[in-house]
């Protein structure tokens, strides 16, 4: 049994929650975000600190303000530090850059890859072969990144592709003759 809503998510400064019926807003300095709480979840902003608590009579509510911790605590993490993923390309002629909104990839195609950039995502391109993607919504900045490795995951053999900075790959034994 997880004990995760025991505790409290503390409030830094410079961050501001407001619980608005069954949707809490956090603002900080990069941004805001919005969640909708869940019906089974009781919540309470006072003294810098958010709790929560299953209520009675619904079935998983104790596993639900677990969650709803843990999306409260990446909402007030994102909105005063923010998140970032690293992704690296790998690979003989395979390059990346930034441009606005968008991002041009080179993987091998016959063609280049143009990636559009949702709202709230920045991605930076320090060099040819690294991608940093940040953003203040946790969810959305692991899913661009996902987005981005899907396109040429890791291969198993030379290790060939996009990859996540800290990933470890797997590698194979090329055949034998």
């Amino acid at each position: 049994m997880s004990r995760v809503a025991k505790n409290p998510v503390a409030i830094p400064s410079g961050v501001t929650v407001n619980l608005d019926g069954a949707t809490i807003s956090v603002k900080g300095g990069k941004g805001e975000l919005k969640q909708n709480i869940h019906a089974s979840v009781d919540v309470n902003v006072e003294d810098n600190q958010v709790t929560f608590a299953g209520r009675e009579g619904f079935a998983g509510s104790k596993a639900m303000s677990g969650t709803m911790r843990s999306l409260v605590n990446n909402m007030v993490n994102g909105v005063s530090a923010g998140f970032e993923k690293k992704l690296q390309l790998v690979g003989v002629g395979y390059r990346a850059k930034a441009q606005g909104k968008k991002l041009d990839l080179t993987l091998g195609f016959s063609h280049p890859v143009v990636y559009e950039l949702p709202e709230g995502i920045t991605v930076e391109t320090p060099s040819n072969t690294e991608i940093v993607v940040k953003g203040i919504d946790k969810q959305l900045v692991g899913q661009v990144a996902a987005n981005i490795r899907a396109y040429r995951p890791p291969e198993p053999y030379k290790g060939k592709g996009v990859k996540y900075a800290d990933e470890h790959i797997r590698r194979k034994e090329a055949k034998k003759k």
